[in-house]
C-alpha cells in the first residue's frame, strides 16, 4: 500500500477463486473524459489531496492502498467507499479492509466537485486521480488517468477474501492477478507500492515466530531485520498498533523496497516471494537498480489496473451511499 496498512495490496485471507468471474479491461475509459464537462476535475482532486497529506503523511499509502482493493473486487467501480447498512456488510468493513482509512479525502473532494459540476465526475474517477496524486505528491511519476469509469452499486464484506493476501506465495499471486488479467510484470511493478506505508504486527507474525517445526523465524529474514521486527512485535502481549514500516523511506515513493527485499530485509511473506522465481527475481533486480524502470513499469501496471471495468452504471452524489 505511514499507512494502517496491513498490506497495501491486502492483510491476509484465503483464495476464493474458483467460480469467481474473470474481469475484463474496459477500453471505454478517455484521458479527456472530463474535459468540456468538468474540466477542472484534476486540479480540484490534486488539492483535497495535497491539503490531506499536509496534516497526514499516511493519506498517499492509504489512497493507493484503497484504490487497488476497489480495482481488485468487482473492478474498479468505488465500490470500496460504500458504507454498510443494516442489510448488508460492505467492503469496507470485511477484514482485509478494516484498516483502510482516508476515506474523508474521497469525501472532500467528491464534496469539491459537486459544487463545480454536480453529478458529472464519478467516485471510482476520483479515488483513481488521488490514488496517481499520491504517488505523484510523494515523489513517484505523474501520468494521465484514463477516465469515465461509472460507480457501482454493490458492495459485499464477504468479496474480500478475493484480495491477495500477505502470506501468499508466488503461485497464488500469480493467480489473484491472472484473474484480473494483469501478468507477472504487473505484479512485480504493483508490488512496488509497498514503498509506501506501514504493516501492523498481524500481517507478518508468521514471519518471525513459529515459522515452522524446526525454524522459528523465515529464514529468508536478514537476522538482524528480523530481530528488530521481533522486539517490536513480540509472540506475546503484543502492542494493538504495533507494526513496522513497510520500507526505510516509507512516505517517498522510490525503489528502496526492491533494494531492501534483495536484502532479505522485506516485510511480507508476499514480497519476499517475488525472489522465489528466476523472472519475477529479475525483475525485482532490474528495479532495484534503476529507478526510472521502475516508475516506467509502476506507471504502465497502474494504468492497465485501473482500467479493469467495474461493471458501474451510475455516478454517485455522496461517495459513500449508492443514489
Amino acid at each position: 500500500m505511514a499507512v494502517k496498512n496491513t498490506t497495501i495490496f491486502s492483510l491476509l485471507f484465503s483464495l476464493a477463486f474458483l467460480g469467481l468471474t474473470c474481469v475484463h479491461l474496459t477500453n471505454a475509459l478517455s484521458s479527456n473524459y472530463y474535459d468540456k464537462t468538468c474540466p477542472n476535475v484534476e486540479a480540484t482532486i490534486t488539492s483535497v489531496v495535497k491539503k490531506a497529506m499536509l496534516n497526514d503523511r499516511t493519506v498517499p499509502a492509504a489512497l493507493l492502498r484503497m484504490h487497488f482493493h476497489d480495482c481488485f473486487i468487482r473492478g474498479c467501480d468505488g465500490s470500496v467507499l460504500l458504507n454498510s447498512t443494516k442489510k448488508n456488510q460492505a467492503e469496507k468493513d470485511g477484514p482485509p479492509n478494516i484498516s483502510l482509512h482516508a476515506f474523508y479525502v474521497i469525501d472532500n473532494a467528491k464534496k469539491a466537485l459537486e459544487a463545480l459540476c454536480p453529478k458529472t465526475v464519478s467516485c471510482a474517477d476520483i479515488l483513481a486521480l488521488a490514488a496517481r496524486d499520491a504517488v505523484t505528491l510523494s515523489g513517484g511519476p505523474n501520468w494521465n488517468v484514463p477516465k469515465g469509469r461509472k460507480d457501482g452499486r454493490v458492495s459485499k464484506a464477504t468479496d474480500t477474501r478475493q484480495l491477495p493476501g500477505p502470506t501468499f506465495n508466488i503461485s497464488q499471486l500469480q493467480q489473484s492477478f491472472a484473474q484480473r488479467g494483469l501478468g507477472t510484470e504487473d505484479l512485480v511493478a504493483l508490488s512496488g507500492g509497498h514503498t509506501l506505508g506501514f504493516a501492523h504486527c498481524s500481517s507478518f507474525q508468521n514471519r518471525i515466530h513459529n515459522f515452522s517445526p524446526k525454524k522459528s523465524v523465515d529464514p529468508t529474514l536478514q537476522s538482524s531485520f528480523a530481530a528488530s521486527l521481533k522486539n517490536v512485535c513480540p509472540a506475546k502481549n503484543t502492542p494493538k498498533n504495533a507494526g513496522a514500516n513497510l520500507d526505510s523511506t516509507p512516505t517517498t515513493f522510490d525503489n528502496r523496497y526492491y533494494k531492501l527485499l534483495l536484502q532479505g530485509k522485506s516485510i511480507f511473506s508476499s514480497d519476499q516471494a517475488l525472489a522465489t522465481m528466476a523472472n519475477t527475481k529479475a525483475l525485482v533486480t532490474k528495479y532495484a537498480s534503476s529507478k526510472k524502470e521502475f516508475e516506467k513499469a509502476f506507471v504502465k501496471s497502474m494504468i492497465k489496473m485501473s482500467s479493469i471495468n467495474g461493471g458501474g452504471q451510475e455516478v454517485r452524489h455522496d461517495c459513500r451511499v449508492v443514489n
